[in-house]
């Protein structure tokens, strides 16, 4: 017979106050938010670096009006560095999560549906893929090692 309360047994899901779970998830969502976060701020850093080549992108799929789009397309990679940065930092977190999931799947929707191009397929699923890890990080938090914690 078990002298433990159902206090005690921690249940599938429950975040339990263990302190090498705490640790664990800790870890975890620092290493998720610099792994998100660098894909946007290297993302951004090419677009920087080929300005033309991301606004005729969005140009050419004509989902804007042309000036929009031009304009869209010049803003896009200060957008994902601003937004990285805030990640790596740990700062604003659920809320930019949030945004960039919406962002991902309407870049993978927009841009990257073309079933009959596996090319564009892949790079559809990849942003679906990282929309979920962004939600998951929204989710469960930035953990301890994050400015959202000193605020």
């Amino acid at each position: 017979m078990s002298t433990e309360t159902e206090h005690d047994t921690p249940v599938s899901g429950d975040r339990g106050t263990a302190p090498g779970r705490e640790r664990l998830l800790d870890a975890v969502g620092l290493v998720a938010r610099l792994v998100l976060g660098a894909v946007l701020v290297y993302a951004g850093g090419v677009k920087v670096g080929h300005p033309l080549t991301a606004e005729r992108a969005v140009q050419a799929y004509e989902i804007f009006p042309m000036d929009l789009a031009g304009w869209i397309g010049l803003a896009l990679p200060f957008v994902e560095i601003v937004l990285g940065i805030l990640l790596l930092l740990g700062l604003f977190t659920r809320p930019v999560a949030i945004a960039l999931a919406g962002f991902c799947v309407l870049a993978a929707l927009f841009f990257h549906w073309h079933p009959e191009d596996q090319m564009q397929m892949i790079n559809f699923m990849k942003n679906i893929t990282i929309a979920g890890g962004f939600l998951v990080l929204a989710g469960a938090g930035p953990g301890a090692l994050a400015l959202d914690n000193r605020r």
